[in-house]
């Protein structure tokens, strides 16, 4: 009996020191021990008494957490960097095709030819516009979507690019057209509309010190790291992305004014692939609205699909409290069916505007994610939710991705930072993507873009 209570004793008693240690701080000048087997051998040799005992056992535990924590970070900002990153591969790639504009005409040769003008303002056809300042991803996306179709001959492609980029995309397009479709290549500085009186708020932005010292500024300056979850600090580094003050991100938002003539188009980000005939996207009754989108708060990933308007924005921001619903479904960007006719009827544009505004003046403590928050206010109202089926998410950060419903998707969607072009791509996923380059062309070769 009493072999028994001596243990349950000694339990007592440890549990009264480390409970008591737990509440008062580290004395300072403790000396730690390299390693636990060296803690318990100095107290084989009664250098420690318990309390002492405790204190080092704590403060090694509290290090060791750092340590942890300091090295996710340390991860997390060098994937940060590497999705921030042009690779080696993809910079040549657009130099020599830039090169290639002004050495070739037929790499300058209109896009497209003069007697299929016309069909660029033509609502018989499926309308799809893709903004973008990667070359090789534009190719792919416009590939999957021909390789996809029922009907390739009834495709037009509005391609939107940046002008540092345009040559080089022309060229691409110029020199590798796609068979059956229709592919059209603008500059933004071809488009008379995009003026600094009709995007002043962009303007603004993009030379605003704080916005631009937010986005291309110290990332951890300021951080508490401490009260940071590796997963928090991830969706911040995401949301701090440069391609959140560019144009070309921006764009959709103008799209009324871009396209005058045009009646219905569908919108894709440049890090999607397409797998299935898209054409039914245009038979969707959107009843009346002007976006059809999925919805992402609900589904099958949890961690994906569990996206509320609280994810997004501040909810202690008094406008931000007044105006919005914490529980709102949220939806997403990267596949949308637009409805241009019921859009120009809208104030959509004003009141995307108007909230950028807001949050400039907030000094940024509105949202700090990127372009879909202004969206989500702009747009409330305006969404038609279209089956999941349509667009899968998350293949750029969720590494645990069911392949089944990847093959499944309509649409799959890189969103994140591992780009399936980046080496920080997951290895498992990256082959839906690889399937649609085009690996023996010279340009492509001599760039060593190779499939991995």
């Amino acid at each position: 009996m009493v072999i028994m209570m001596v243990p349950q004793k000694l339990v007592r008693d440890f549990y009264k020191i480390f409970n008591q240690v737990i509440t008062e701080e580290i004395p300072d000048g403790l000396k730690l021990p390299d390693s636990f087997s060296q803690l318990v051998a100095e107290l084989k040799n009664n250098q420690y008494d318990a309390k002492t005992f405790a204190f080092s056992l704590r403060a090694m535990m509290e290090k060791l957490e750092r340590e942890i924590r300091e090295s996710k970070v340390s991860e997390l900002m060098n994937r940060h960097f590497a999705a921030s990153s042009i690779p080696k591969g993809i910079h040549c790639f657009s130099l020599r095709l830039t090169d290639e504009y002004s050495s070739n005409a037929y790499a300058r040769r209109q896009l497209p030819s003069p007697e299929l003008l016309p069909v660029l303002s033509n609502n018989s056809y499926h309308h799809f516009v893709l903004s973008t300042d990667n070359i090789l991803a534009a190719s792919v996306v416009v590939t999957s979507v021909v390789r996809s179709s029922l009907e390739p001959e009834k495709v037009v492609f509005h391609v939107i690019t940046d002008k540092k980029t345009y040559a080089g995309m022309h060229s691409w397009f110029a020199l590798n057209p796609v068979a059956s479709i229709i592919v059209e290549v603008k500059g933004i500085h071809q488009f008379d509309w995009l003026t600094r009186e009709n995007v002043p708020v962009l303007e603004a932005i993009e030379r605003h010190h704080d916005f631009r010292n937010y986005y291309h500024g110290n990332h951890i300056a300021g951080a508490n790291l401490s009260n940071t979850t590796p997963r928090s600090f991830a969706s911040k580094l995401q949301a701090r992305s440069p391609k959140y003050i560019s144009l070309l991100n921006h764009l959709r938002i103008y799209l009324p004014e871009l396209f005058p003539d045009l009646d219905k188009v569908v919108f894709l980000d440049d890090d999607v692939v397409i797998q299935r005939d898209l054409s039914p996207l245009w038979e969707i009754d959107l009843q009346g609205k002007v976006n059809g989108a999925i919805e992402t708060c609900k589904g099958e990933d949890e961690w994906v699909m569990s996206k509320y308007f609280k994810n997004y924005f501040n909810f202690s921001h008094p406008l931000i409290a007044k105006h919005l619903d914490p529980d709102e479904c949220a939806w997403a960007y990267g596949m949308n069916i637009f409805d241009l006719r019921a859009w120009r009827k809208t104030n959509i544009r004003e009141t995307y505007h108007f909230w950028l505004k807001e949050n400039l003046k907030s000094n940024l403590t509105m949202w700090k994610l990127g372009t879909l928050p202004p969206a989500l206010i702009a747009f409330k109202g305006h969404v038609h939710p279209i089956d999941p089926s349509w667009h899968m998410l998350g293949l750029g950060y969720q590494r645990k991705t069911n392949i089944e419903n990847v093959k499944r998707a309509a649409v799959i969607h890189y969103n994140g930072q591992s780009k399936p072009w980046l080496e920080i791509g997951f290895d498992h996923l990256r082959p839906f993507w690889t399937k649609y380059v085009n690996y023996s062309n010279d340009f492509v070769r001599n760039c060593h873009i190779l499939e991995s």
